[in-house]
């Protein structure tokens, strides 16, 4: 008897502890933080890195702890090829990219990048304004949440010796994202000598010469660097380089669904506190590098005209290839409606 009511106790007693130690110690494992991790290719301390760390803190403030996002900048995940790779297999949850990963998630944001479509932000805001929504549902559809959208300038050819006319860039060793097969064939259609590469091999690659010319954004080629080595910049925008950062569906959806809304609109006000001033010092950081060494090359107007009639004789391969057929002829339409839109209300204000 006196046995039995030992084991009887016993069980009882280790009933009682394992309902004490799942109440006290199962919040403490709910509690336990979401972990967001985020790559970028943006180097530490620059404008786009700086817009992770704001996104980051108030994602942090606003769940209250809930969701933590760890920042892997400077490209030490992966080139946008790779880090695409890893959210898909959830070794990566999101990232800030660009146009080296559009071509991987879905290429019709590639719209927005239509080389000399565009004159000014403000016909790109006004085109991208438009598409947003659709955009985002074709990501969706593949798996990726866009958190917002950025800027990171107009780009610029950059280039060892100076690069005035399309025939100067074709005698160059010119750097395309690798992996880009499209914008490959696409430039070497166009008769230039384009040289794939990881952007991480950008700068060995001028240093060893395996190119001498690249195309990015000002502010990108002074964040990197790279300006040292290839320091004459074409004074011509060819296109607006536009990024995003995106989150994997699956991983989005293991947040809880009422901080879902809130986590978003905190993003997008993070990365619209920084748009003005990237924009902003996309110019002005034109003039730093002039202190170490950049040359600005001039484009006279024909030389201009030159450069139209290369980008618009590639549009007839880059409509339907690298960019969907109906987002390109979208993107046009929009921005022709814009252009008329100015020039109506400047007729109307010329009659006044």
């Amino acid at each position: 008897m006196n046995g039995g009511w030992w084991i009887r106790t016993a069980r009882i007693a280790g009933a009682f502890l394992l309902s004490l130690s799942i109440l006290l110690i199962g919040p403490a494992a709910q509690a336990a933080p979401i972990v967001v991790k985020l790559a970028t290719l943006a180097p530490e301390g620059s404008l786009w890195h700086l817009m992770a760390k704001d996104m980051a803190e108030r994602w942090k403030q606003a769940s209250g702890g809930q969701v933590v996002v760890r920042i892997f900048a400077g490209g030490i995940a992966g080139d946008e090829g790779d880090v695409v790779r890893k959210i898909r297999i959830g070794q990566l949850q999101a990232a800030a990219v660009t146009s080296g990963a559009f071509h991987d998630i879905d290429s019709a944001a590639m719209a927005l990048m239509i080389p000399m479509l565009y004159d000014s932000y403000a016909e790109l805001d006004y085109v991208r304004d438009r598409l947003t929504s659709e955009l985002e549902a074709r990501m969706a559809a593949r798996g990726f949440v866009v958190l917002n959208w950025g800027d990171a300038g107009w780009v610029h050819f950059f280039a060892q010796r100076p690069v005035v006319r399309p025939d100067d860039l074709r005698a160059r060793k010119l750097f395309v994202w690798a992996g880009d097969s499209v914008s490959l064939d696409l430039y070497r259609r166009a008769g230039m000598n384009a040289v794939p590469l990881a952007v991480t091999d950008v700068l060995p690659g001028l240093q060893a010469g395996l190119i001498d010319a690249f195309d990015t954004t000002p502010l990108a080629a002074l964040a990197f660097q790279w300006f040292a080595k290839a320091p004459h910049m074409t004074d011509l925008p060819w296109a607006p380089l536009v990024g995003a950062t995106v989150i994997g569906r699956s991983a989005w959806e293991r947040i809880p669904a009422d901080l879902r809304p809130v986590l978003l609109a905190v993003a997008r006000e993070a990365a619209a506190a920084r748009r003005e001033e990237i924009r902003r010092l996309d110019r002005e950081v034109i003039a730093e590098m002039q202190k170490y060494g950049l040359r600005v090359v001039p484009i006279p107007p024909d030389a201009r005209a030159e450069w139209q009639a290369t980008a618009e004789g590639a549009y007839p391969a880059i409509r339907g290839k690298l960019v969907p057929a109906e987002y390109f002829d979208a993107a046009v339409r929009l921005r022709d409606e814009y252009r008329r839109g100015q020039v109506a209300d400047a007729h109307q204000e010329g009659q006044q």
